[in-house]
């Protein structure tokens, strides 16, 4: 028992530990200081921002993780008539995470099924992704306007973003927390034109600040995870 005690704090190093519990304090004192209502919307960013340091380690648990967030956070945009962003998250962003978790699965490196064998995406598949963007981009555009959304342009633009996230996260491709990181910036936008409204959203930006600082974290350590599988396919076929 004590052994596992010990490889599950052992599991993350220092500095995500330290990420991990510098997101959650300014998770809870944003709600704290602009909110103190809607524990819906702190529940989903502590939810999100835990999901995003196992999936920062390749590890699926953050995939399962990400399909509850989704879920929460399309209940919450609701609220503001952010209709893209629940049709995004309910539609799309829930539904590719079960896939992306199922992928991932599948996928182990070396058997670990706690880190996910990373793929590269030649270019016929990055053609195919950029159209497939292109299409439902336009698709979204036309139903988000007629569901009259709220700030309808960074609405479509977080679609665009969303999508190529989700693609990217269900094709184990390291650019995929790039994806999200230009998602976070988007929905920080969109939630700091809510909180001109109802202060009480501006918790929401917060949140997504601290995503796109675990984002970036993510494709850092996903670039290093790419390189050590690399050298160690390549020190495998030498031996």
């Amino acid at each position: 028992m004590k052994g596992k005690i010990n490889l599950f704090f052992g599991y993350f190093t220092k500095g995500e530990y330290i990420l991990w519990g510098m997101s959650v304090l300014m998770i809870v004192v944003s709600f704290t200081a602009f909110d103190r209502n809607n524990y819906l919307t702190l529940t989903a960013s502590l939810i999100g921002v835990t999901s995003l340091i196992f999936s920062a380690k390749g590890n699926p648990f953050g995939q399962f993780l990400m399909i509850i967030f989704s879920i929460l956070y399309g209940m919450i945009s609701f609220t503001f008539a952010y209709y893209g962003e629940m049709v995004t998250y309910l539609g799309m962003t829930a539904p590719m995470a079960v896939f992306a978790l199922i992928s991932w699965l599948q996928n182990p490196y070396n058997g670990n099924k706690s880190e996910v064998k990373i793929n590269r995406l030649n270019q016929k598949e990055i053609v195919l992704m950029l159209v497939l963007t292109g299409v439902v981009t336009v698709l979204f555009y036309f139903i988000l306007n007629v569901f009259d959304t709220a700030n309808i342009i960074p609405s479509t633009i977080s679609v665009t973003t969303s999508f190529m996230a989700v693609y990217l996260t269900f094709r184990r491709s390291a650019y995929f927390a790039l994806a999200y990181a230009a998602n976070d910036i988007v929905l920080i936008i969109l939630w700091v034109m809510a909180a001109m409204s109802n202060i009480s959203y501006l918790s929401v930006s917060i949140c997504f600040v601290m995503f796109l600082v675990n984002d970036v974290y993510g494709y850092i350590n996903w670039s290093r995870m790419k390189e050590r599988q690399q050298n160690e396919s390549v020190s495998f076929l030498k031996s």
